[in-house]
């Protein structure tokens, strides 16, 4: 009997999940993933110089790095990628379900970061420094059109990467509808909104509490905004225009957890 086409589909991206790296590069984003004994690690690249500053994560990670010399750096990278004579094949990190992420234990209130559509990795790499420093359990985007694990990412979440969950799911509106059911309050960030989001969790501000910010410029898609429970922005002290989409999500964790 043949297998429907979703059928199929769906088993040819499980195999190209299973099939699928990143190199991961710069000195700061290898150490860190050596140092992670839940990182799945491959191939080691680096230079001399770079092996010497790295000794102690190489050594922990058990790896036998290849030695290359930096005119002849031959990892497959972009030639623009600021590498620092380190570069390391990594398969991505597998954080669990929404559920897994949702309920984990943590210190302070549980926090998220949704994205909707947020694909620039440089982005996405500063919001997981955030989430990592103010404590949100993970940030959750969908699996396309959104910026996938790279090496960019990683260097610019500067080791965050390999402690804050950064969840890929299949339909962002589906999952704020899961949270939702979980008891999360899922606020939309939109710069025209009535309601400042300290004004939207006055007197519940440790509720568990979901923020989701769009794209620069598009932000919300109307399908996310009226999933959310309300739409909330941040309180400016002027009229200075907007903030970059991975600032925007600093402040509002921060200012989520009342301690604006």
């Amino acid at each position: 009997m043949k297998k429907p086409k979703w059928v199929v589909e769906k088993e040819q991206g499980k195999r190209a999940a299973a099939a699928e790296t990143v190199w991961l590069f710069g000195l700061h984003a290898v150490r860190d993933a050596l140092e992670n004994p839940a990182r799945e690690k491959l191939r080691l690249i680096l230079t001399p110089n770079a092996e010497a500053k790295l000794s102690e994560a190489v050594a922990a990670s058990g790896m036998t790095p290849e030695i290359a010399e930096p005119r002849r750096f031959s990892a497959p990278l972009d030639p623009q990628s600021v590498h620092q004579g380190a570069a390391l094949e990594v398969k991505p990190l597998g954080w669990g379900t929404l559920a897994d992420v949702a309920l984990a234990e943590g210190p302070g209130p549980q926090r998220l970061i949704l994205l909707d559509r947020v694909t620039d990795p440089h982005n996405v790499g500063a919001i997981l420094r955030s989430a990592e420093v103010f404590g949100a359990r993970a940030v959750i985007a969908p699996r396309h059109h959104s910026a996938p694990e790279t090496g960019a990412l990683a260097k610019t979440a500067s080791g965050a990467l390999e402690r804050q969950p950064y969840l890929r799911i299949r339909n962002l509106a589906e999952a704020i509808g899961e949270l939702q059911a979980m008891g999360y309050l899922v606020l939309g960030l939109d710069g025209a909104a009535e309601q400042t989001i300290e004004a939207a969790l006055a007197g519940q501000a440790d509720r568990a509490v979901a923020l989701v910010l769009g794209a620069e410029g598009p932000g919300l898609r109307p399908r996310t905004r009226e999933t959310c429970d309300a739409l909330v922005r941040i309180d400016f002290a002027g009229n200075f225009g907007s903030l970059n989409v991975s600032n925007a999500a600093a402040v509002a964790l921060y200012a989520s957890l009342g301690r604006g």
